[in-house]
Parts: structure tokens; sequence; C-alpha cells
């Protein structure tokens, strides 16, 4: 079946160029477009998409109050949604992923990058890609913990191999690379990174590394 996708963004031709380029592709169906937050929630309830690529700055409702509506607590539905943002970074992004966005993507990214980001989105996974990562936590270094402040006490019901896995998933590597890098199977990392969300109460990846940050567990700037 195709990936039902909903376009928000209050920019028109963005809108249009985004459909010309997921219509392009066999397993994806552009279902709806938006102009705002409002809209958004109206064409979700309607639709039932699968996959939200939200724009942030929006008039009538932004799209961190959408994102926070669409995928909050109690929301059962299927939608996943990934965040547009731009070159330098908006400074909502980190309040989307929180809110329960998926993902991040540029808006200047190219086109395959974007199919890629749907397709990954749709599957339950989360686009958590390290370069842009890096740069949006560090460029929200002073908002974060110095890492000085007492570790949570949730923190405290993970294991140690779980604590390594969340600092990797912090740095933004694949399940692949943590599987390279800790000597494990791919499988195993799964089933640790299953854990640790389940035990911290998130949602996704995106979710684990803010929180890793946002913690003290990892500094912004560490290697």
């Amino acid at each position: 079946m195709a990936i039902r996708v909903l376009l928000v963004d209050d920019q028109p031709l963005l809108r249009t160029g985004f459909r010309m380029i997921l219509e392009a592709e066999q397993d994806i169906a552009v279902v709806g477009e938006a102009g705002d937050g409002l809209q958004a929630l109206d064409q979700v309830r309607a639709l039932q998409p699968d996959v939200v690529l939200m724009d942030i700055r929006m008039p009538r409702m932004d799209g961190v109050e959408a994102t926070r509506q669409i995928t909050g607590p109690g929301r059962d539905g299927p939608a996943k949604v990934l965040v547009l943002t731009t070159f330098d970074l908006d400074e909502y992004v980190v309040e989307a992923l929180r809110a329960g966005a998926s993902g991040f993507l540029l808006k200047d990214a190219p086109a395959n990058e974007l199919v890629q980001a749907i397709r990954v989105v749709a599957s339950g996974e989360a686009m958590l890609a390290p370069s842009i990562t890096r740069r949006l936590l560090d460029k929200y270094a002073g908002h974060l913990p110095s890492g000085d402040e007492p570790v949570p006490d949730t923190l405290h019901t993970l294991t140690d191999r779980e604590v390594e896995v969340l600092k990797l998933v912090a740095r933004g590597l694949s399940n692949a690379e943590i599987a390279a890098d800790l000597f494990v199977s791919e499988t195993t990392v799964k089933t640790h990174v299953g854990h640790v969300l389940t035990k911290l109460g998130l949602r996704d990846r995106v979710q684990a590394a803010v929180y890793a940050y946002e913690s003290g567990l990892v500094r912004p700037g560490a290697q």
C-alpha cells in the first residue's frame, strides 16, 4: 500500500514542489495539503495520513503545536510527523521533537533525501541524521544541562549497556553503526534500543537523543 502523505506549509509553491517530487514515487501518495496548523489538524482527522510533512513557522497555529496535537499523549492514530526546517535551523525544532515529531528535514534537501525520509518515518523509524542533529543540539547548548546536574532517577533503570546504546543513539548512529561500535549484532542493538525507549517512556530515537542531552548524559560538542 502507498504511504499516505499530508503536506503542511504556508507557501503554496513549496507544497507544489514537494507534491511533484513525491507523486513521482509509486509507493507514495499525497492525499492532501494544508497552509497552517489548524488546517493540518482538520486534514489529519479527515484523511488519516501516514506521514505529515510539517513546516514550523505558519500563521494561526505553528507546526510545534500542530505536532503536539497530532502525536501527543492519548493519540493513537497512524500519523507520524516529519518537521521541515530552514538551513540555519529553526529555534522551534527542539520543541517540535519534544512534542512528538519523528525527525526533521532541511527544506533544501535533495529530492532523494525527502523521499527516503518519508519512507523511514512511515516505517516507524526516526530521521536522526548525525550532522544535522549535532548542529541542532550544539546550537542549543546554552539551553541544555551542563552535565553537572544530578542524573535523573529514570536513567538508573537502564543497564550499563543500555546507557552505552543511548549515548550512541544521541550521537546519531544507526543500529548497524552501533552494532559495529559495540561488536554485537544489529538485532541485539534493536533490542537494547527498544528497552531504552520503554524504560524511559520515549516515543522514538529522536526523543531518546533529546533526552540524553537534556538529562546531561551527553554534553553538546562532546565526541
